[in-house]
């Protein structure tokens, strides 16, 4: 009796839909209004939860797919997000060209913002919850193991992954492909334990 009272509770709170309301607005300005902005190749495609920020700031190149949960935020005055044709971010991943600074006396979330641009080459796929940071650089044709952080720019072709990520191959390299199903299951040094996830 007491879960049926619950639930007319919860259907009769003026506070579940103004919650409902906040969460819409959310995904309003988060995503709806930012699509606008967007410089989309084509055949650009992407989960309806992912969320962009200074879009006007972010190109998708041709034939791109972005897993849901993903986060691309530009900054807000300059720092550009562009990524090339055929890249695929599994779910989760974070794309930030911004970030702040660390001087000491100073609250994090009052510093002042520092802002640089990242570059994705075409044919790149970022893993599950992959972080990319401000500044980097990413080559054609990498693949970025699940939960690495890429703080520093990766070569075209290479495999990475790890905390911070490093190279650990080349896609074609057999003993590449070795390396990396090692780190998948945490045996390379700072790797994360997670699958490599992909498109659905």
């Amino acid at each position: 009796m007491g879960s049926i009272t619950d639930v007319v509770r919860s259907l009769t709170s003026v506070r579940t839909y103004l919650h409902g309301l906040r969460i819409a607005h959310f995904y309003s300005y988060s995503h709806a209004r930012q699509l606008s902005r967007l410089d989309r190749g084509d055949n650009v495609t992407f989960a309806p939860n992912v969320s962009f920020r200074n879009a006007e700031r972010i190109r998708l190149g041709d034939g791109t797919h972005i897993g849901e949960r993903s986060m691309l935020w530009a900054g807000n005055s300059t720092g550009r997000i562009v990524l090339g044709a055929k890249c695929l971010l599994a779910p989760g991943v974070v794309i930030t060209a911004s970030n702040y600074g660390i001087r000491p006396g100073i609250p994090v979330m009052d510093q002042e913002k520092i802002e640089r641009d990242i570059t994705l080459g075409d044919d790149v796929w970022l893993g599950a919850y992959v972080v990319v940071t401000s500044g980097v650089t990413i080559g054609s044709g990498c693949v970025v193991g699940a939960g690495a952080v890429v703080t520093r720019d990766l070569p075209a072709g290479s495999i990475a992954g790890g905390v911070p990520a490093r190279v650990i191959g080349h896609r074609g390299d057999d003993s590449a492909d070795a390396a990396l199903a090692r780190a998948e299951h945490g045996e390379e040094a700072g790797a994360v334990i997670t699958p490599m996830g992909g498109r659905p």
